[in-house]
């Protein structure tokens, strides 16, 4: 058989070319891993950092809308609050402009049929309270009272010539507190001026349009003022002729505003403008200090002031405090290193003593000499230690007073009680 042998070289070659084939696809693996890993640490804080701004912001508007909504609640109640009080008061401070009213008047008929005229003067009682309640003049208010007449161009009311208007104001009990009487007639026209005026308005006469008729106007009050102690509610309206002749007539009342009345009459939209901000913005105070005083307790809270003071004090009297504790325990350490070094200086002095014995008279008044050094030494200690001492008793507070006398006394009867170099000998 014949059996294919394969040559080495080429064998190591293709394994060669398979390695190198497998290290790049590793090689690129790995790039295109370390790659995604790095997008990834890279992508990842991003996204959670958009995922938190995204959150807060959301947050913010939804804060942002929540409080936008309740202040224009409140400015909405605000306004219609500010409509309200200014209607009320237009309602109740302005009176009734105009005032008009039917006069019915009315006569006896229990006379003799055969005289032409009527058989008593015509009257009426009008009443100057509306729906029997409210009161249509108010009181100090000026009017101007009139009473209409529509009187026929009749030859009896051309005849008649001037007749008198009466009116008598009545109070509630019927008492009459003011009356007054006025003159009037028809206007005068010729008989030319009639026949040309019929001739012209034939047409519309002959319809039914109109009427040969005049409009009489009798003022009865120019400046009529309702009285509070007597109030009027009614007055009595009597013509004083017994061959007049009347379609119909009507009593007016107008009253003449002065004032705040008269700028709330001739001027009603800017009166309300003005009314109705007035309102807004000594409402909006009122809420904004009351806001303040909810939130802060008011624009400038005396207690929290007060609170910081005191605090403030009582730091600083903890902080002199141990100041003082301080400088009184350096001052008791260097006064016990000042009491060794003295004790130290006296041994060595009597040993020195008993090895020289020879010279045991000029020791002596060596130590002799060493013993006022040192209580002079001593005397600036104990001054500095009392001055220390009263300066402490200053700062501090009894209870530190005391620790501080304690630690004087201490401090003094050590010295004291110390050895001197006579004891040596």
């Amino acid at each position: 058989m014949y059996e294919h042998k394969e040559d080495p070289r080429q064998t190591e070659q293709s394994a060669g070319l398979e390695g190198g084939t497998t290290a790049q696809t590793r090689t690129r693996g790995r790039s295109v891993s370390s790659g995604s890993d790095t997008m990834g640490a890279v992508m990842g804080p991003v996204l959670h950092w958009m995922q938190d701004v995204a959150a807060v912001t959301l947050l913010k508007t939804r804060r942002t809308l929540f409080q936008a909504a309740i202040l224009f609640c409140v400015l909405l109640l605000l306004l219609w609050v500010s409509i309200f009080l200014y209607g009320s008061f237009y309602y109740s401070y302005m009176p009734t402009v105009s005032f008009s009213t039917p006069v019915h008047f009315y006569y006896t008929a229990d006379c003799d049929a055969s005289e032409s005229g009527l058989c008593s003067f015509p009257k009426a009682n009008i009443s100057f309270m509306k729906n029997n309640r409210d009161q249509v003049m108010a009181y100090g208010q000026p009017y101007r009272i009139s009473l209409d007449l529509v009187m026929p161009e009749s030859p009896v009311n051309e005849q008649l010539g001037m007749f008198m208007v009466r009116m008598s104001s009545y109070t509630k009990g019927g008492k009459i507190i003011t009356s007054v009487g006025r003159s009037t007639m028809l206007h005068y026209r010729s008989s030319l001026l009639q026949t040309l005026a019929t001739l012209l308005f034939s047409p519309i006469l002959l319809t039914g349009m109109t009427e040969q008729k005049q409009l009489i106007e009798v003022e009865l009050f120019s400046d009529y003022k309702m009285n509070a102690y007597q109030p009027t509610v009614g007055a009595v309206i009597e013509v004083q002729s017994k061959r007049v002749q009347i379609y119909s007539s009507q009593l007016r009342i107008h009253a003449y505003f002065t004032g705040i009345r008269y700028v709330l009459y001739n001027f009603p939209l800017t009166s309300a403008v003005v009314g109705v901000a007035t309102n807004f913005a000594f409402l909006s105070v009122i809420v904004l200090f009351s806001y303040l005083q909810f939130i802060w307790g008011g624009l400038w809270p005396p207690d929290q002031v007060r609170v910081r003071v005191m605090m403030g004090d009582s730091t600083r009297i903890k902080q002199r405090r141990e100041e003082a504790k301080k400088r009184m325990e350096k001052e008791n350490s260097q006064k016990e290193l000042d009491a060794a070094e003295s004790i130290g200086s006296v041994t060595v002095a009597s040993e020195s003593e008993s090895e020289r014995n020879a010279s045991a008279a000029e020791q002596s008044s060596k130590e002799l000499s060493v013993v006022p050094e040192a209580s002079g030494a001593d005397e600036p200690d104990s001054k500095e230690e009392e001055s220390h001492d009263s300066e402490g008793l200053e700062e501090q507070d009894s209870q530190d007073g005391s620790e501080g006398g304690e630690l004087a006394q201490l401090g003094e009867t050590a010295l004291r009680q110390r050895p001197g170099p006579w004891m040596s000998l």
